[in-house]
């Protein structure tokens, strides 16, 4: 994972910490300081052994549903993946950390320490210790996803954030329709039948947009690469 700073400013491998799946303790000991909330990915890799990749993010379009009882759900076809159940008909996942914290921790919302991870890895978990949830959102904090690869991950961290954010557009256009008398209006979110299909298709699609994401690195300066 990074050293404790933002990301997007990693340029070589010193910027990397790396850690024990086990408890989150650091392979060198000497290494720099990192994220605090290590435990999120640390308690997922732990419990499931066929996650290779996760993303925690803060993405701003995510964000309202955390924190309000609306629920989200897949909108477009690229978004399929949310409801990874897919005879559930349901709504992402939400995990509220202040119903676990223990008598001494701090209660900021992180994910501090191994057990508040493991309730977290929990929510990820169906029957038989499956995981049934590729993306859990987090009460006042953002959301995590997992994948099969880093490819993957990235994938749907970013679609997660579109997918809300065309989720809160057709909603105020349907309110709007419905306050100008359109009683007919809704919102047609992805069909049950169609959730399945559409997460295999990203499946085999996603080195469309991945490649378009890497070039953008590669030519904005903002990006170093001092390797």
């Amino acid at each position: 994972m990074p050293r404790n700073m933002a990301p997007a400013l990693i340029s070589s491998p010193e910027d990397i910490v790396e850690y024990f799946v086990q408890d989150a303790s650091k392979v060198d000991v000497g290494s720099p300081d990192g994220y605090v909330e290590r435990f999120i990915h640390s308690e997922i890799y732990r419990i499931f052994p066929e996650v290779q990749s996760v993303v925690h993010s803060h993405a701003p379009s995510v964000l309202p549903y955390t924190i309000t009882d609306v629920e989200m759900r897949p909108c477009v076809h690229m978004s399929g993946f949310l409801d990874f159940a897919h005879d559930k008909g349901q709504s992402v996942k939400k995990f509220d950390v202040s119903q676990f914290y223990g008598k001494d921790d701090i209660h900021d919302l992180l994910i501090r320490n191994k057990s508040l991870g493991a309730h977290f890895a929990d929510f990820f978990s169906g029957p038989g210790q499956k995981i049934s949830e590729n993306v859990v959102l987090m009460r006042g904090h953002g959301f995590t996803v997992v994948g099969e690869s880093i490819v993957e991950s990235v994938f749907r961290a970013i679609y997660t954030a579109e997918n809300a954010s065309i989720q809160t557009t057709a909603m105020n256009m349907n309110y709007m329709a419905r306050m100008n008398e359109r009683k007919d209006s809704d919102i047609n979110y992805l069909r049950n039948t169609e959730l399945h299909d559409t997460t295999e298709m990203t499946k085999w699609s996603v080195m469309r947009p991945w490649r378009l994401w890497i070039r953008e690195v590669e030519t904005d300066p903002f990006y170093v690469n001092s390797a």
